[in-house]
């Protein structure tokens, strides 16, 4: 049986297109999709680049609205919205198990180039830390 995932964030442009690579690189098996409350236009190039660095390519994401899974059921449906700045969406639809597991905005990062890199590179390697913890002690059982 596939496993069926959710991954809730405000533009479904950064964060969570980020955790769907990695979640489809532990397990090519798993059914992983992100959305938005208010998509953004495009993945965010810096979260592009970041994943690359990592031999993982988002390229081809497009930020989805959550709207259009409402009258599906998931296993999991996981918000990584930072609960600090920004109210993240909850899910109505049919779900196992929804879960919060937050990261800072790292499209709030200002500066040069390499500057908002290092807090790209911070945020994609906390969510790697975390998606593989979550993926292990749900998943993998």
């Amino acid at each position: 049986m596939t496993i069926k995932i959710l991954i809730l964030c405000t533009g479904n442009s950064c964060r969570s297109q980020m955790a769907q690579g990695f979640l489809k690189s532990f397990n090519p098996q798993l059914e992983v999709h992100s959305a938005g409350t208010a998509p953004s236009d495009r993945v965010n190039p810096f979260a592009i680049k970041a994943m690359l660095e990592v031999d993982i390519d988002i390229s081809d994401g497009k930020p989805e609205d959550v709207g259009q899974y409402l009258d599906q059921s998931f296993d999991y449906v996981i918000t990584v919205c930072d609960h600090a700045k920004e109210s993240c969406p909850m899910f109505p639809g049919d779900v196992r198990e929804q879960l919060h597991i937050g990261f800072d905005d790292p499209a709030d990062a200002s500066g040069s180039e390499e500057e908002i890199m290092v807090v790209f590179r911070r945020v994609r390697d906390e969510i790697k830390d975390r998606f593989e913890q979550f993926y292990r002690e749900k998943i993998q059982e």
